[in-house]
């Protein structure tokens, strides 16, 4: 019974666990890497065809973007995750595939100028393709088998239409021991969705920690907050930019406006107009839009029942064309533009940054996480200059960071979510948080009592022993691309090095004529290699 970490290791993007029992693999995740040392996505740390299945706990990229590349790599297996996110991966990842397919394209027309060597995407259109079939819907609540001696169990989140923690339990040798990944860990009151759902009791924990440092502040202050901002940026004549996730938080966004223009927050233009420019927002936004039953909570069912749809109102434009989404850059009237992506990494956001940032009369309003190295995350702290699309572009436009509304527990939340255990887990493994946080918050269990580990990459334990068997390699954000290739395939290697650690293990009380033969085949591959 091992488990091994293969993402979201003192960092929050390219979330990726591995169970290794019962002979089998399983992930849990398979995240996509964003902002820096996003060449870590080129190659992934173990043999994608050996991998048996995967278990994803929510449609949001950095936990579901690379599972095309694992089906190009070899694997065939199930991917389980609730209804909800098979619905959104059959869009999300598409999408993602299309974004990898314009990025290779660009990069090529650039290099061959360059004279460098052509690039591949990182997986196509065909390949999440092939990838959708082997999704399997799941229903909260309900055990599912992956094997002899292997169930697992999905509860809600709170984070994302469908997200989900995961109870998992592994008998093996006569013992069961129960593990709990608690993929995002939502936040208290966020509109649409129920609120996170509490489970009692784990042998082993893996849990998030992307805001273990911080409170946010009082979701009751957001819409009118919000509504300012708004308020004070169009009657200047300016456009309101929100660079927002096209799945969960543009869906939120829109169920805020409407509630501020039902209440008539925006005086100086009540009925101002909404675009959503993002033809994957609109996409999700019909999901979110369909039924929402076994999702929903009160609030949303109460409106839907009184008749109104929670993300509709008078004067929401979508722009799928782009030629629609041009236009809103050559308009004059102020204007209201939510777009993608979230951290503003690609898509048609950074186009409308190139073309509002400059302008002190607009405001760039962002409403969720920002990891470290995007382009959001620059902006956020106060960079006084970006470059967009070859052009040196002044930052004048007014930067707005609402913390209220994230999707994730804040500190309070996560400390909440972890108490409900009714004993301490043997170990809680603390994962999906910067450098800092990991660390801080894996400090702050231990003061409380808990026995509280945060991994490095390619970290492995072993559950049966409670021991690290693995300390992993310390990420370097800063390696070059061509060493980030050579550590990558290291690390394959040393994942290689650990199964034939557990092989030797499991062949204790073997006959000592097929030890001694397995040690001389052990001898003879070190001396072909130890130079």
């Amino acid at each position: 019974m091992q488990l091994a970490f293969y993402g979201a290791d003192k960092e929050v993007t390219g979330s990726c666990h591995c169970v290794v029992a019962c002979g089998k693999k399983i992930l849990v995740d398979c995240g996509l890497h964003q902002g820096d040392g996003d060449e870590n996505n080129e190659t992934f740390p173990f043999d994608a065809s050996k991998i048996d299945c995967v278990i994803v706990t929510h449609a949001h990229i950095d936990h579901s973007g690379r599972l095309p590349q694992l089906v190009k790599e070899g694997f065939k297996g199930k991917i389980y995750a609730t209804g909800a996110t098979c619905d959104l991966l059959s869009i999300m990842l598409l999408d993602s595939a299309h974004i990898q397919e314009m990025d290779a394209v660009y990069a090529n027309r650039k290099g061959e100028r360059a004279g460098r060597a052509k690039v591949e995407p990182l997986y196509t259109v065909e390949d999440a393709q092939k990838t959708l079939p082997l999704l399997v819907p799941c229903v909260y609540g309900e055990k599912n088998s992956v094997c002899g001696g292997i169930e697992f169990r999905m509860v809600d989140a709170g984070h994302l239409l469908g997200s989900a923690s995961v109870e998992m339990w592994i008998t093996e040798k006569g013992k069961t021991q129960k593990i709990v990944f608690s993929g995002d860990i939502g936040n208290l009151n966020q509109p649409i969705i129920r609120d996170p759902q509490y489970i009692k009791e784990a042998d082993y924990v893996v849990m998030e920690s992307t805001y273990g440092n911080r409170e946010h502040d009082p979701i009751a202050n957001y819409v009118p907050q919000l509504a300012k901002v708004f308020d004070e940026t169009l009657a200047a004549g300016g456009n309101v930019v929100i660079p927002s996730f096209a799945v969960g938080r543009t869906q939120e966004i829109l169920y805020f406006i409407r509630e501020m223009k039902e209440r008539g927050l925006v005086k100086s233009m009540p009925d101002f107009p909404v675009y959503v420019d993002s033809p994957l927002a609109a996409k999700a936004t019909q999901i979110y839009a369909g039924r929402l039953d076994g999702y929903a909570d009160e609030e949303t069912v109460r409106v839907i029942k009184n008749g109104f749809r929670p993300i509709d109102f008078s004067n929401l434009h979508i722009c799928e064309s782009v030629e629609e989404s041009m236009a809103l850059n050559s308009g004059v009237s102020p204007k209201v533009i939510i777009s993608s992506s979230g951290m503003c990494e690609a898509g048609r956001i950074r186009h409308h940054l190139k073309h509002n940032l400059w302008r002190g009369e607009c405001a760039v309003v962002f409403v969720g996480y920002q990891a470290e190295g995007t382009l959001g995350r620059m902006l956020v702290d106060g960079v006084k200059e970006v470059k967009l699309f070859g052009e040196e572009i002044k930052v004048q436009a007014k930067i707005y960071n609402f913390k209220a509304l994230s999707g994730h527990a804040d500190r309070k939340g996560l400390l909440k979510w972890i108490s409900s255990f009714t004993q301490p887990p043997r170990r809680v493994f603390v994962v999906h948080g910067e450098h800092d946080i990991c660390e801080g918050f894996t400090y702050d269990l231990d003061k409380l009592g808990y026995s509280a580990y945060a991994p490095e990459f390619c970290a492995a334990f072993d559950m049966e022993s409670n021991k690290v068997i693995d300390e992993g390699v310390p990420y370097r954000r800063r390696l070059k691309k061509s060493a980030q290739r050579r550590s990558s395939a290291f690390v394959r290697l040393q994942e290689a090095g650990r199964r034939l650690l557990l092989v030797i293990q499991h062949n204790e009380g073997g006959a000592n004529k097929d030890l001694a033969k397995f040690a001389g085949q052990i001898d003879l591959l070190c001396e072909k290699w130890d130079r």
